[in-house]
């Protein structure tokens, strides 16, 4: 949000996008959380269906139009989260080919512990499948978090080094994350400045 407004006050036009926010499978996503019913392989393949209608609808216009689209996840998300829970690397990569490559990907790493108390402070139990309950690793929610989440944030760490994330230390104060990938942000906007009028495609995603 804090870059989406930097950007805006600085002319650029912009786009907002978020993981699972097409009306296509929410449904049926709520649905299948509600009761269970979702393998690993079903959930991977509804969060595939949610990104290409996504990706059809609400980010590949904007790109041609000559925006830039922030993206709150990407499909790194399911390389990480998928993974996690199962489902084979190759296949994943293989159902996301598709996608575009974003110019730059921040990630917003943090340590489980951290990342366990911000939620627990917000609210007052986890949300079944960010706890990885489905998983089994664990009857104990916190516990199933710390296990499932060590997964994914393994699985990030070598996705980032694979596809050269901007890192970002997320324990770090707001102002001072925001200056240094601001500072990444102005060598992607040069570019963009020079190419704006020949229609280049620009995105940012955050996994």
């Amino acid at each position: 949000m804090l870059l989406e407004r930097w950007l805006r006050a600085r002319g650029y036009p912009v786009l907002f996008t978020g993981w699972n926010s097409s009306r296509l499978v929410r449904r049926s996503m709520r649905r299948g959380k509600k009761k269970n019913l979702l393998t690993p392989t079903t959930f991977s393949l509804l969060h595939a269906v949610d990104f290409a209608d996504r990706l059809t609808y609400q980010i590949l216009p904007p790109l041609k139009a000559g925006m830039i689209v922030l993206a709150d996840r990407y499909v790194y998300t399911a390389f990480a989260r998928d993974v996690a829970r199962g489902v084979d690397p190759d296949w994943v990569r293989a159902v996301y080919s598709f996608a575009l490559r974003p110019d730059l990907t921040l990630y917003f790493r943090v340590p489980i512990e951290v990342s366990l108390e911000r939620l627990l402070a917000g609210r007052a139990k986890l949300k079944y499948h960010e706890a990885g309950m489905d998983v089994g690793l664990s009857p104990d929610p916190v516990e199933s978090f710390r296990l499932f989440q060590s997964r994914v944030l393994e699985i990030y760490d070598h996705v980032a080094g694979e596809f050269a994330f901007h890192t970002v230390d997320a324990t770090r104060e707001i102002p001072v994350q925001q200056r240094g990938f601001r500072r990444v942000m102005q060598e992607i906007l040069r570019d963009y400045d020079k190419q704006r009028s020949k229609g280049v495609r620009h995105a940012v995603q955050a996994p």
